[in-house]
């Protein structure tokens, strides 16, 4: 782009993932890029202490307009006019040459004839199956996001291979485990998510312990010179199994995986933190003192006295 050359605007209408990694994209390759979404916080379904970070950082880079809902676009020869009205009926106009809708995705099984087949639906479309991908109508099987709760790509690999198995052994079926489901936000900063947040367990009353690692205080982190990210782990007092993992910073998707394998296996937080090496000074590390940090914040009864 030459110096006399204005960025490309583009407004994104959303707050989700979806939003987060197209602001990220379009404003790496020199785009003036408006987030606008009708609630006051990004990805409002993962903690709250990651999402706060996550639109403290993007907002560096990305404007962000919060508690502003779309009332209407209009579009002419010189581009596109996003007009939004806030909480108090408050009218703005953003001015840009493309628009993204992020607001959510609609399933489009009725151009499937379901009925016909006497197959039922839930709300919005999605197909009603049980824990063996079974529809309601016997022979016919479903997966993926026309019928899954999540609407990620690696749910629908393990649904599929639930549906293979139960096909080729129909003597034999075996249930998908969506116990443990694990989430990312691919933008900058990564994010990566399994199990329950703060927020949740607060809600459900249910038991905690929790401990905050910060990338920066290993020697990888260091090494990166990083600020701002970190791990956050949630555990069971009693048992000491992981009840939510939540990473906000580099690699966050892949450092995310031994605490999914933890969780889904029952691994407890002393025996992952201690029964294993962690490579040193890997990244990884930050996983490791995390672990170790919620040990020494509350020191499991297996490890007293």
């Amino acid at each position: 782009m030459r110096a006399d050359e204005q960025p490309k605007r583009l407004v994104i209408v959303g707050g989700g993932y979806v939003a987060a990694e197209f602001a990220h994209i379009f404003s790496g390759l020199g785009t003036d890029v408006t987030v606008i979404n009708r609630s006051d916080v990004l990805l409002r379904g993962y903690d709250r202490d990651i999402a706060a970070r996550f639109q403290e950082q993007l907002s560096s880079r990305v404007q962000l307009r919060l508690n502003q809902s779309l009332a209407a676009v209009e579009k002419d020869g010189r581009g596109i006019t996003v007009i939004t009205t806030d909480r108090t009926g408050v009218e703005y106009e953003y001015f840009a040459d493309a628009l993204l809708l992020a607001v959510g995705r609609v399933r489009n099984s009725e151009a499937l004839n379901l009925d016909a087949a006497g197959i039922e639906t839930r709300d919005g479309g999605q197909i009603r199956v049980d824990s063996r991908q079974r529809t309601t109508t016997p022979g016919v099987w479903a997966m993926g996001d026309v019928s899954s709760d999540y609407l990620l790509k690696h749910v629908a690999n393990a649904e599929t291979r639930t549906v293979q198995h139960n096909l080729l052994h129909p003597d034999d079926l075996v249930e998908t485990d969506h116990r443990y489901v694990p989430q990312a936000v691919f933008s900058n900063p990564q994010v990566a998510s399994v199990g329950a947040t703060e927020e949740q367990l607060r809600e459900w009353g249910t038991p905690y312990v929790s401990a905050t690692q910060q990338y920066a205080d290993v020697a990888y982190g260091w090494a990166l010179e990083d600020e701002g990210h970190f791990v956050k782990l949630l555990a069971a007092p009693g048992t000491w199994h992981i009840l939510g993992a939540h990473i906000i910073g580099p690699q966050a998707s892949t450092l995310i995986q031994p605490l999914v394998q933890a969780m889904t296996f029952g691994q407890k937080v002393p025996d992952l933190a201690r029964g294993q090496y962690w490579i040193h000074p890997a990244l990884p590390e930050v996983i490791e003192n995390a672990l170790l940090a919620l040990m020494a914040a509350h020191k499991p009864a297996e490890l007293q006295g």
